[in-house]
């Protein structure tokens, strides 16, 4: 019965695609031909007195030109909407471009859900789509739709192809292209009766810029409002949102790709929402690498606190239901918030290790399996690898690696709720732990690997001296004693015969701190970032720092406080810049007066004292 039904739906098509070919062949026969053969020439005067000359015939032609070459693909769409926008009033030009997309769109989406029809035209333009539209689907399909005739240089027809092979029903799909549409037709038409005027000297160039900005301005500000009110209605401040459907496009465009993303994820594929998913934290662009992911449904993403509390990112994250999480301070606001997204179904992405890897291996993991457990919900681990040296820590030059994404395990709930603390976060660990040397998927051809790491090897592994290391292209040397080690294309050092990775140098300055952990007393004057809590105002102070075994401590004119080193678990920083912290639900960057080369030996200190104090407890347990 239900291939009677195809066959019958087939065959009405089959007659109305005829009915337009008939059309274009017999009835324009005299217009198709010299109106393409003007456009191939860019003959805009002679396409226009061609349309007003034929009447009736030259209505149509434009309605049919458009379904044409949106069908072509090729064949660019502006060249009939400005002709249209000269040889006619401004509302009738919009109205018969319009029809024309809807007509060419009505024949894609037959010739791609009926025929499974290809087109090698599409096929050429399609990765730029793709690398926009990784895992868009559902409702953000129709976002991505509305986004996708807003950017430069992919024809509408390829936009129609895409969506025709979406799940998307044609209802929705034809009001979209149609709508979505309209801001490029005005523009075109505009263009077109404004460069009639600018050509008669009525107009003044500068004008016609300004009035062609503003127009697009205005009409992106319309489109975006009616799908806000329209088309997500309902959606707001979740990631079926289209402000996280945007945030993911601008972060995506913003990360770029890497060379090669090879990604694992059959485990997930049974997996029903909503649940956790932890990963390991390689690289700033894990987020974006995760996003790749073939979700169920999209998920929510445990973010710094920073980038939920600033100017346009705050706004950006409430409305795409992303949660805040201050970084290392205990936070009922971030569980509430994973809480509420659990509740409504959606899965959440979270970093358990909280910051970036500084020397390829992981960080100690953030306990929280008794919270995991008390949601009652499944846990994906997911371990990435080859991201570290596309951009570590301690380098501001990126560069694009292979990248493997595999979910190393699924924990069911019932699974979960048999298991202990211990056992949880033993299962964690070992899921997500890697070592960029280890995993080494990829070779770095690069002349500039060492610039930056003596911010965070800052203290030479040959002779002991603080401070005295520097990194310049691919070498790492002391001024102090002169030991020169050169990295290799697998960023190993070559000494002798002996190969040691970065992560052996960091090792040997650990055991040089190590005698000190329970005498060492530090102290710096710093310039003090403070940012004011729940996005507050920004202010500047002079002060000074101090760390020793069992506290750090903070004094400047307008603040003084300690933090006892049993209440910090770790100290994020950034390499050769500064290390922050939070007080009084304020964060505060501080920026070392001198020698910022010493940022990282306040961290490193501060995790070997918290990696003591987790190894006693292990013992006592």
């Amino acid at each position: 019965m239900e291939s009677r039904q195809r066959r019958r739906e087939k065959l009405i098509v089959t007659l109305i695609v005829l009915a337009i070919v008939a059309m274009f062949a017999f009835f324009l026969k005299d217009i198709m031909v010299p109106f393409i053969r003007m456009q191939m020439a860019h003959d805009v005067d002679g396409a226009t007195k061609l349309l007003q000359e034929k009447g009736l015939q030259g209505f149509l032609s434009v309605a049919l030109i458009e379904a044409l070459q949106m069908v072509v693909i090729f064949i660019p769409a502006e060249f009939i909407q400005i002709s249209s926008g000269l040889s006619y009033p401004f509302p009738l030009a919009l109205i018969l471009c319009d029809l024309g997309v809807g007509l060419g769109a009505t024949i894609i989406f037959a010739l791609v859900r009926l025929f499974h029809v290809k087109s090698t035209a599409y096929e050429r333009t399609r990765k730029n789509i793709d690398r926009i539209s990784a895992n868009t689907r559902d409702r953000n399909a129709v976002f991505l739709l509305y986004l996708l005739f807003f950017m430069p240089l992919i024809p509408f027809g390829a936009i129609c192809y895409y969506g025709s092979g979406s799940k998307l029903k044609y209802r929705k799909y034809i009001l979209t292209v149609m709508t979505g549409a309209i801001p490029s037709i005005i523009v075109s038409n505009l263009m077109g009766a404004a460069g009639t005027a600018f050509l008669k000297n009525a107009l003044p160039l500068w004008l016609l810029v300004l009035i062609i900005v503003a127009l697009a301005a205005l009409l992106f500000v319309l489109i975006w409002f009616f799908i806000k009110r329209f088309v997500f209605k309902g959606t707001e401040e979740t990631p079926d949102s289209p402000v996280y459907a945007l945030t993911l496009a601008l972060a995506r465009i913003w990360q770029g790709k890497p060379r090669h993303l090879t990604i694992d994820e059959k485990l997930i594929h049974d997996v029903q929402p909503p649940y956790i998913l932890l990963s390991n934290h390689e690289s700033f662009s894990d987020f974006n690498y995760i996003s790749r992911l073939s979700y169920p449904r999209n998920p929510s993403y445990l973010v710094n606190e920073l980038y939920c509390t600033r100017p346009i990112l705050k706004h950006l994250a409430k409305g795409g239901g992303f949660v805040s999480k201050r970084l290392f301070t205990p936070d009922m606001h971030s569980a509430m918030g994973i809480l509420r997204m659990i509740r409504r179904g959606y899965p959440v992405v979270i970093f358990p290790e909280g910051r970036l890897s500084p020397d390829g291996r992981s960080n100690p993991i953030v306990e929280g399996a008794s919270f995991y457990r008390k949601l009652k919900v499944d846990l994906v681990l997911v371990r990435i690898t080859g991201a570290y040296f596309s951009k570590p820590k301690w380098r501001k030059r990126k560069y694009r690696t292979n990248v493997n994404l595999k979910v190393e395990r699924v924990i069911k709930k019932e699974e979960l709720e048999a298991m202990s603390d211990l056992e949880v976060e033993e299962a964690i660990r070992e899921s997500l732990y890697t070592d960029a040397n280890e995993t080494l998927i990829d070779t770095y051809p690069q002349k500039d690997k060492a610039e930056g790491l003596d911010g965070l090897l800052y203290r030479c592994p040959d002779c002991g001296n603080l401070y005295s290391t520097k990194g310049r292209g691919n070498t790492f040397f002391c001024t102090k004693c002169g030991a020169r080690h050169k990295l290799n294309d697998r960023y190993l050092f070559e000494d002798d015969g002996k190969t040691s990775s970065i992560a052996d140098f960091y090792d040997a300055i650990k055991a040089l701190e190590a005698p000190e952990l329970d005498t060492f007393e530090l102290r710096t004057k710093v310039k003090t970032k403070i940012y004011g809590e729940n996005g507050g105002p920004i202010h500047w102070e002079d002060g000074e720092c101090t760390l020793n075994c069992r506290e750090f401590g903070y004094h400047s004119s307008k603040e003084d406080f300690r933090i006892p080193m049993d209440d910090l678990p770790a100290l994020a920083y950034s390499c050769n810049e500064e290390f922050e912290l939070y007080h009084n639900n304020e964060l505060h960057y501080f920026y070392p007066v001198e020698n910022r080369q010493q940022v990282c030996r306040w961290a490193l200190l501060v995790d070997m004292l918290a990696e003591r104090r987790q190894r006693n407890k292990g013992e006592t347990e």
